[in-house]
């Protein structure tokens, strides 16, 4: 089983109400939904329901592998709406901590490409009181976490207790670090910790983005050289629509992105993760060691489709199985 750990929340998304997940307002039988409203100058802003390990156990779900998410999620009507979309997407609940604390927010800005900014509103929500569990159950063989989780304090020690306790014990782990700087008070310090994980990640995957923050100006392949040193099996680095290209210590393999007409790319990296790890649990692949180069170009392949399925719509909305035929 796939176990994936970290924040769920709600983005504030420009939109209309249009296939929002159980938070469209009600506005009687047969009404037309509300449509983009303009306030000096501004779009309104439409609930979608994300967080990036809350979509990366979207995609896994979906795509036929058995996922539970670990989180601590709110009471609230976005907590509910949270949960009954894992539900719908065959996710397993049991992992989750029930907060009384409010669902954390992010406003999302979109450029002309349909790239996403966030500006997030943390502070006294319910995911980053997420408390370590103790063990996670024996047949869990994939264990994946990243984004705020593994910033926002208390939270934060408490998913890096996880991750150290289950490498100890032989499980798949995976890390998106998914950077949010400005919700990181103090970078050298974050990178310090970040380095601190490696020994205890096998699968490393960010964007080009965030690995050139992370290796705070210096050569990505001097930094990517660096993360394999230090125990990483496998760096996959997303390159938005330049592909995807996985490191492993030989000669990096590469596919290029899948054809796509974009709406948005909230979500993408995470369907990768999320790709990813169904691809290595269909296979029961444990050790990535193991995976040759031609399997690795599959996998890439998987994911790059995945990816371009959901960036061709609205939010973070991760394919189906039966999508990816």
């Amino acid at each position: 089983m796939i176990v994936v750990g970290g924040e769920a929340l709600v983005d504030l998304v420009p939109g209309d109400f249009k296939g929002v997940w159980g938070l469209a307002p009600s506005r009687g039988v047969g009404a037309e939904p509300p449509q983009d409203i303009m306030d000096s100058g501004l779009r309104a802003l439409v609930p979608r329901l994300g967080g990036g390990p809350y979509n990366v156990a979207l995609a896994a779900g979906r795509l036929g592998a058995p996922t539970a998410f670990l989180s601590r999620i709110s009471g609230d009507r976005f907590g509910q709406a949270l949960r009954e979309r894992l539900a719908a997407s065959e996710v397993g609940l049991s992992m989750i901590q029930h907060g009384d604390e409010p669902t954390t927010l992010a406003v999302v800005a979109l450029d002309d490409r349909g790239s996403a900014s966030y500006t997030f509103y943390t502070e006294g929500t319910a995911d980053r009181l997420f408390a370590d569990p103790g063990p996670l159950p024996a047949e869990v063989s994939v264990l994946s976490l990243g984004t705020l989780g593994m910033v926002l304090e208390p939270g934060a020690t408490a998913y890096e207790a996880v991750l150290r306790r289950e490498s100890a014990r032989g499980v798949l782990t995976a890390l998106d670090p998914n950077v949010r700087a400005d919700l990181i008070a103090d970078p050298a310090a974050y990178r310090e910790r970040f380095v601190s994980w490696l020994p205890d990640v096998r699968l490393l995957k960010l964007s080009d983005d965030d690995a050139l923050w992370l290796a705070a100006g210096g050569e990505l392949a001097d930094a990517v050289k660096t993360w394999l040193d230090a125990g990483v099996d496998a760096v996959v680095l997303t390159h938005g629509a330049g592909g995807i290209t996985v490191h492993t210590g030989s000669a990096p393999v590469s596919v290029p992105s899948a054809p796509a007409r974009v709406i948005d790319t909230i979500g993408a990296g995470d369907t990768v993760q999320g790709a990813l790890l169904a691809w290595l649990h269909t296979r029961n692949v444990r050790q990535l060691t193991e995976i040759s180069r031609e399997e690795w170009r599959e996998a890439l392949a998987f994911a790059a489709k995945a990816a371009s399925i959901t960036v061709s719509r609205s939010g973070a909305e991760p394919p189906k199985a039966e999508e990816m035929m």
